[in-house]
């Protein structure tokens, strides 16, 4: 995410509006950018999927 969407979304702002849109965007780059990149990482360099999913999938709680 750009610090702006990061920002949008942690409702910094009062733009609901451009909150939306970067949810939109973001969700689009999950589903089509990040997915692609993943299979990427699985298929050719297996350890930094390994790195990727840890962060994605760590339980640590903020």
């Amino acid at each position: 995410m750009t610090k702006r969407e990061r920002e949008l979304i942690e409702g910094d702002d009062d733009a609901d509006d451009l909150r939306y849109q970067a949810v939109s965007r973001v969700r689009r780059k999950i589903e089509d950018e990040l997915t692609t990149d993943a299979e990427i990482l699985r298929e050719h360099h297996p350890e930094l999927y390994a790195e990727l999913q840890d962060a994605v999938c760590s339980d640590d709680s903020k």
